[in-house]
């Protein structure tokens, strides 16, 4: 299947690499590359990325954190690797908007639809940071928020496994991946792929999920090309 459209869902923790907090440039650089071989495909692609390196709002409460307060803490870190991942797009010559939901105009651009949208058809990738703009939900539900309403084709969840599987490869060596499977199974399965509401609006919407290994290089645009990689849940 060839996307028109797509958002892109990474994750913060990914930004690491080996180390325990922060972003890692080589990892930065890398992500950047595979981004650039999917635009000049004329693919349009909006992305949300994960706190997690820096902050998670779910951990403020052991902190002695009040979760509303931890939460946003949490947003403003998804903030901070918009703008790494827009300057290392920006450093290859690609387009790139970062549009916020908690408003910081002389940061990034507000969250407006239509702007977004607009963005997209011109061309340019398009950064969503801050979430949701609210508490209790994360970069999961704001990822599946966000695609629905630019109307994306597909959510492509970039992770650190290759795909779905029967049970955790990293725990059963035994564990056997799936090709393809529906939302009704991920449910009888009880197979962890997103958090509920995050999931539950895609079923609901009609919006598939792509969830791939983003760390082997030229996973994204094979995706995109059409190629059998990863996990798709589709109805």
């Amino acid at each position: 299947m060839q996307y028109k459209r797509i958002l892109l869902k990474l994750s913060g923790e990914a930004l690491m690499g080996d180390g325990e907090y922060g972003i890692d440039s080589k990892v930065l650089s890398a992500y950047a590359n595979e981004i650039q071989a999917i635009v000049e495909q004329g693919i349009e692609l909006a992305i949300v990325i994960g706190g997690g390196n820096i902050y998670r709002g779910i951990q403020s409460e052991g902190a002695g954190f009040d979760r509303v307060q931890g939460d946003h803490m949490g947003m403003l870190a998804t903030i901070i690797n918009g703008m790494a991942l827009q300057s290392a797009l920006e450093s290859i010559n690609i387009e790139t908007r970062l549009l916020t939901a908690i408003r910081m105009e002389q940061v990034a651009e507000p969250y407006i639809r239509r702007k977004a949208m607009r963005h997209l058809q011109k061309g340019r990738v398009v950064i969503f940071g801050g979430g949701t703009g609210n508490p209790y939900f994360t970069t999961d539900t704001a990822a599946t928020l966000r695609a629905i309403e630019i109307e994306a084709d597909v959510i492509l969840k970039g992770t650190r496994v290759d795909g779905i599987y029967t049970a955790d490869p990293e725990k059963d060596a035994n564990a056997t991946k799936y090709d393809t499977i529906t939302f009704d199974e991920v449910f009888q399965k009880k197979l962890s792929i997103m958090d509920l509401t995050a999931f539950t609006l895609c079923q609901e919407n009609n919006l598939p999920i792509k969830v791939f290994n983003m760390n082997i290089e030229g996973n994204l645009a094979k995706i995109c090309k059409g190629e059998n990689v990863g996990t798709l849940v589709n109805f």
